[in-house]
């Protein structure tokens, strides 16, 4: 088992909750709006939605590794080059972060667990990610990609939901510190793109 691997991808990951997005975004607006508890509940139903996308992974990828070297490495190649797109879109992006509630409707806990979960699910680019993400990650030779692959999905949602409810806890000090800091953009801009680059090299080079 190679724990650098896995140290890598805990920070990766916590890098890329970290990073602004609708996700963090849609709890940092319920939070503030709503109430700390809220926004828990959406980040309980965001993250919970992993799950799917994690067994999704587990089952069709392991029986891609099974079964051909090639289509594992054309797996590892798209994903490296899918992270350096993400790279590049948010190159080209606006630097401004942009808090506005005029969307964030008032539900219960339930709804709003249930909302975040489909929010999840039912996002391709949440699938998308994960298949460019997990498999370059894989981080022991003797233990069953299955099983590596659900290791990995529920390391990324315990820490995207420490992230998550971090950002409901301090909602108030971090919307006051994202208005009152305009520059706070420009250094979340570029975090991303080094992050995405540095996730993409680091599957482009690493070995099965």
């Amino acid at each position: 088992m190679n724990y650098d691997i896995l140290t890598a991808f805990i920070f990766a990951s916590a890098a890329l909750a970290i990073a602004p997005g609708p996700d963090i975004i849609y709890v940092l607006m319920q939070s503030v709006i709503n109430g700390k508890k809220y926004g828990l509940a959406t980040a309980s139903g965001l993250v919970s939605g992993c799950l799917v996308h994690t067994s999704l992974l587990a089952f069709g990828v392991s029986a891609l590794i099974k079964e051909s070297d090639a289509l594992f490495l054309l797996i590892k190649l798209f994903g490296a080059f899918y992270l350096f797109y993400l790279a590049f879109k948010v190159f080209k992006s606006d630097e401004h972060l942009q808090l506005s509630n005029e969307e964030v409707p008032k539900k219960g806990l339930l709804k709003l667990f249930k909302q975040g979960f489909w929010m999840n699910v039912l996002n391709p680019k949440v699938a998308i990610f994960y298949l460019a993400f997990f498999p370059g990650f894989l981080f022991s030779d003797s233990l069953d990609t299955i099983v590596q692959f659900y290791v990995l999905g529920l390391i990324f949602m315990l820490v995207a939901f420490i992230v998550f409810a971090l950002i409901a806890q301090l909602s108030g000090a971090v919307s006051k510190y994202v208005k009152g800091h305009s520059k706070l953009g420009f250094f979340l801009k570029w975090l991303q793109v080094v992050v995405f680059i540095g996730i993409g090299l680091f599957i482009l080079l690493s070995n099965k």
